[in-house]
């Protein structure tokens, strides 16, 4: 139970938090939470990887761009890269910051991808949903497809005490379901990597708005639905100096097989596809 001597009133934190989640976020973009969230460095570095396969006439696709904030730190031909993106705000932005580059930008509603067949040398994907089928389709024989996602235990612990009732959204999204879903598409699997490291959230309203942002991870959070048990995790939080949780991260690496035929790609919903963004995470 809070009482008048909590370090925040109830009233105040209210007010504070309340403020956090009319804060909107720009692309993914997520430099408001700068020394509020931390995260522990991944073992891979997912921008290395990708230059690691990126050759200077490489016929790009980054799925999922967001704003194309990391896109362009790639520094590749502008003419040879080619984005999608699901979310309206992010697709305005893409139009505003990277079709007057020579940019290729396309709205995608569902995991079917707008172009041709084997289009591109190098697909890559970080925290976006995707059809195996689809990616296979537009990359050419020999091509590679690069994914970083967000797994289904990503921020579980946090979940659980934020929503009440809270069950799993996607609990076959880790390495081995989506390796076993590449490989049955025709792709070889040439590096597969899982980590479950450490997060800590050092004030409450960095958790407020990293739940807005990922709904798919904290569905119907709002700060009046979720204030009891924001509450107790101010709690916590005064007690022991950061709320701990652990994210749930997976790299894969695979080759297109040139020797099996493409299948018609699975449509997903607009909404799902939101939902698996990983967007986002961060």
């Amino acid at each position: 139970m809070r009482n008048k001597n909590d370090a925040m009133d109830t009233n105040k934190l209210k007010v504070y938090l309340k403020a956090e989640e009319a804060k909107t976020l720009t692309g993914w973009d997520f430099s408001q939470l700068e020394g509020r969230m931390v995260s522990e460095n991944l073992p891979w570095d997912y921008k290395a990887v990708i230059l690691e396969y990126l050759k200077p006439t490489d016929r790009l696709l980054d799925m999922g761009t967001g704003g194309g904030e990391f896109l362009l730190t790639l520094n590749h031909p502008h003419n040879l890269k080619s984005v999608t993106e699901a979310y309206p705000p992010n697709v305005l932005l893409c139009c505003e910051r990277l079709a007057p580059l020579g940019v290729k930008v396309k709205s995608v509603t569902d995991d079917r991808l707008p172009f041709e067949a084997m289009a591109f040398d190098l697909v890559i994907n970080r925290h976006t949903s995707y059809d195996e089928n689809e990616v296979y389709r537009v990359l050419k024989p020999g091509g590679f497809f690069i994914t970083q996602q967000v797994g289904g235990k990503n921020n579980l612990s946090l979940s659980l005490k934020l929503i009440d009732g809270y069950r799993q959204a996607f609990p076959e999204q880790d390495l081995s379901h989506c390796t076993n879903r590449l490989k049955k598409a025709g792709f070889n699997i040439v590096v597969a990597e899982e980590v479950c490291p450490p997060v800590r959230f050092y004030d409450l309203g960095a958790i407020v708005f990293y739940a807005k942002a990922m709904a798919w991870e904290y569905p119907n959070f709002s700060v009046d639905a979720c204030f009891d048990n924001l509450a107790c995790l101010q709690d916590e939080l005064e007690a022991r100096g950061c709320i701990e949780s652990r994210e749930h991260r997976f790299v894969m690496i695979s080759e297109r097989n040139p020797i099996r035929k493409c299948k018609p790609a699975r449509v997903m919903s607009q909404g799902r596809q939101s939902r698996r963004r990983a967007a986002g995470a961060i």
